[in-house]
């Protein structure tokens, strides 16, 4: 995603506290900021936790307010969709045989987002990822509702990414990676993660060519929001990195 547009002066403008207009009333696909839904608020853990479990998303950049955003079409990754290429699969086994390589969850959130806020690289959010963003996704890791997937080398961390998690659906955010093919090894410890625990969809809020390649595809919003609806009733996982189920989505790829 790129720089987030000039906001309209007909947006619904909300105080802390307020609750959020219908994700309906949400820009369409035709108008000038698709997607966008309201602009003020503040960026607390219920408010983040409210805006979630309502297919919401915060998005903005220095010197705008708060906006949020809940779009249609909606990029999903469904876990079973997941295109683990011939080469990435090669970079993941390799990775996991390097008795210096390791595959972390929560270790490191602190680190992962600011290296997400400073990634530049073409077609992710990281970039976006202000100050306030930063401060935000914080508290809402050490609230239980945000997490890290990491990649090290010995005791350097080259990539990873942060999401968010409410009962048994995902939100992916951000990744980053100072070695080829990190972030990829992360989405697809994820991924096999996800797999492992019933999760069959993880939230990746808007088109990228970089997405689709992985497997992701659009979905109408209000598919999406069902999906969500049903997927928040049930208990959230453990988050806890084994190298079985990554060893286990290696081995399901190669039978098919």
């Amino acid at each position: 995603m790129g720089k987030p547009p000039r906001i309209s002066p007909h947006l619904a403008w909300l105080e802390a506290g307020d609750e959020f207009p219908p994700v309906t009333t949400a820009h369409g696909p035709q108008d000038a900021v698709p997607g966008l839904l309201a602009a003020g608020g503040a960026l607390n853990v219920a408010t983040l936790v409210k805006a979630y479990s309502n297919g919401i998303f915060p998005w903005f950049s220095d010197g705008q307010p708060i906006l949020w955003w809940s779009p249609s079409p909606r990029m999903v990754l469904k876990t079973a969709d997941f295109k683990l290429h011939r080469s990435l699969r090669k970079s993941v086994h390799h990775f996991l045989s390097d008795t210096t390589c390791s595959i972390r969850f929560d270790t490191a959130f602190d680190q992962v987002i600011k290296a997400c806020a400073s990634n530049s690289r073409a077609g992710q959010r990281g970039t976006w990822i202000v100050p306030e963003m930063v401060a935000a996704y914080m508290e809402l890791h050490r609230a239980g509702n945000a997490h890290s997937v990491e990649t090290w080398v010995g005791n350097v961390l080259v990539g990873g990414l942060y999401c968010v998690n409410i009962g048994h659906m995902v939100f992916g955010e951000s990744m980053f990676a100072h070695q080829t093919d990190a972030s990829k090894i992360a989405l697809t410890a994820l991924v096999a993660f996800c797999k492992v625990q019933g999760i069959n969809a993880i939230d990746c809020q808007q088109n990228t060519q970089h997405l689709a390649s992985l497997g992701a595809r659009e979905v109408p919003r209000e598919a999406f929001t069902q999906h969500l609806q049903a997927t928040l009733k049930l208990t959230k996982p453990v988050w806890q990195f084994d190298k079985a189920n990554i060893e286990l989505l290696l081995k399901s790829e190669v039978s098919q």
